[in-house]
């Protein structure tokens, strides 16, 4: 692996206990689960955390419960985003990363900001944080799409922003990034179901939903598709594609959920505005679980 970050990130879930309250015991055995999965880091706090639910009490906690587990054995990185610049770079100036390798900083979302803004919100991001920055372009959730042009200006003008999640499910803006970006900046997929194609085209690897529940598989898909075994890659592909395309049916992180509590990990529990998957999605996430066991 030629960077910390090439291969496969876990974004790990949230999980709660059925008062609505964070499940500390369940997060250690999700990260202990991760880990002896095979993946190479964990990313803590990100969409998947379900971070915009969270208080800040809550988060601090999370943030040092997941350095205590982990223990050094695979490197961190940690969430830190939002659509206020300026409160962006209070947390970053704030925060105790102590244990963490990296921020993972998501595009600006709702205010819908010009290429211009997204520069230079990223701008400040990058002057302002202690850690190497990793950018997330994500428009199905922000509301805006940051060009590759942008994305490229970005890793030709800050040396400490050293790589994009790209989950804009557009092979040609990816193929485009990875074409054009400098030699030590890495793309990392942010759509599971994609990653294979994706890793194959040149990317680093992913940061990855399905592999709070499959870190072993998925991880192992990762790294075949790195030394460019397609035959094999394409197996565990395959095999894990349904499962991919379940989890994201009715909702994200609820469909992850459904499937870790079904491996005795974690509770299905969402916070508001989200809510658990409908019957008919959970009922074919527990029966691809249960025939793949």
């Amino acid at each position: 692996m030629s960077s910390p970050f090439t291969g496969t990130g876990v974004a790990l879930v949230t999980p709660f206990l059925e008062n609505n309250e964070v499940d500390f015991n369940a997060l250690e055995k999700l990260v202990n689960h991760c880990i002896n999965g095979g993946i190479e880091y964990l990313v803590v706090l990100g969409t998947t955390g379900e971070s915009a639910t969270l208080s800040k009490d809550e988060k601090e906690a999370i943030i040092r419960k997941v350095v205590q587990v982990t223990d050094a054995r695979v490197p961190l990185v940690l969430g830190v985003g939002g659509n206020c610049t300026a409160d962006v770079v209070n947390a970053l100036k704030t925060t105790d990363f102590t244990g963490y390798s990296a921020v993972l900083s998501v595009c600006p979302y709702y205010n819908k900001p010009q290429q211009e803004g997204i520069y230079q919100h990223y701008r400040m991001v990058a002057e302002n944080s202690p850690l190497p920055v990793i950018l997330y372009n994500v428009p199905g959730r922000t509301g805006v799409n940051m060009t590759p042009a942008t994305t490229l200006r970005l890793a030709n003008d800050f040396k400490n922003i050293i790589a994009v999640k790209e989950a804009s499910g557009n092979l040609a803006q990816i193929m485009e990034i990875i074409q054009n970006k400098p030699d030590s900046f890495l793309v990392i997929s942010g759509d599971d179901n994609l990653t294979m194609p994706i890793v194959l085209s040149g990317a680093a690897g992913v940061i990855s939903v399905v592999a709070n529940a499959y870190p072993k598989e998925f991880s192992e898909m990762v790294r075949l598709s790195l030394v460019m075994d397609v035959a094999n890659a394409r197996k565990i592909h395959y095999k894990l594609l349904n499962f991919m395309n379940y989890i994201f049916l009715d909702g994200s992180p609820a469909g992850v959920k459904t499937a870790l509590e079904k491996m005795e990990v974690c509770k299905p529990g969402v916070r508001l505005p989200l809510v658990q998957v409908n019957s008919q999605v959970k009922q074919l996430i527990l029966d691809y679980v249960t025939s793949n066991s």
